[in-house]
């Protein structure tokens, strides 16, 4: 194990995860090619090693265990760099996961990372939410709908609950206070057959950053108008 694997290892058990040699390594490997791709893709405003470590991967996989493991089909909507997609999947590496993007070119960066960490069980489309919610082997098929994606809970709702599993959960990544987003998409969570469950904050480990998982469980069908067209949603959320 090399110095900066150790210190992976180190810094994951802190936050009470515990890594092997691979896991370690893998992280290390995926620093290393996000690092080198950004050179020429935006990617990422974060590349100092220590800021990727607690900025993305630790938050991409933070507080999430209950959820993932009892999950056997997951999916990570707007993937962008990977997250929280890859560092799930490093940690969890038997669970089935789809990384959806719009962006053509940020796939082909993860398929390169998917075949130099020797990932299995990973697969990427490509296309809108809006689109891809009406397709018959997407909709409503996973245990699990997690999005780190910039974007207000109402419109992130309506692309993400159609995909998601009745019983299952889509998990919204928020930063800082989000009382009063939640408050007001709570209409549109419900119309699309959602029930907020909780509202979990929390710090990151050894940080003053605040994070905020909104848990929201699928108790029955969303409507076959759901989601709408593409951009309505951001243009005009329920």
């Amino acid at each position: 194990m090399t110095v900066n694997e150790k210190y992976i290892e180190q810094y994951f058990a802190k936050a009470n995860l515990q890594l092997d040699e691979l896991q370690a390594a893998r992280f290390l490997e995926f620093y290393e090619r996000l690092v080198e791709k950004n050179k020429v893709m935006n990617l990422t405003g974060i590349t100092e090693f220590d800021e990727v470590l607690q900025k993305h991967f630790l938050d991409s996989v933070y507080g999430l265990d209950e959820f993932v493991s009892k999950a056997s089909s997951l999916l990570d909507l707007g993937t962008g760099a990977g997250f929280p997609g890859i560092p799930l999947k490093i940690l969890y590496p038997e669970k089935e996961f789809v990384l959806m993007d719009s962006l053509q070119k940020r796939l082909r960066f993860l398929e390169e990372v998917k075949e130099g960490l020797m990932l299995e069980r990973l697969s990427f489309e490509h296309g809108r939410a809006e689109d891809l919610g009406h397709d018959k082997r997407y909709r409503e098929k996973f245990d699990l709908v997690l999005s780190r994606a910039v974007a207000n809970l109402s419109s992130l709702s309506e692309f993400c609950l159609p995909f998601t599993k009745v019983g299952g959960y889509f998990i919204s990544y928020k930063s800082g206070a989000c009382e009063e987003e939640v408050e007001n998409a709570a209409k549109a969570i419900s119309l699309l057959g959602g029930k907020v469950e909780e509202v979990r904050k929390f710090m990151l480990p050894d940080s003053d950053i605040s994070r905020t998982l909104i848990i929201i469980r699928k108790t029955k069908e969303t409507k076959k108008q759901y989601p709408r067209k593409a951009g309505v949603p951001l243009k005009n959320p329920l």
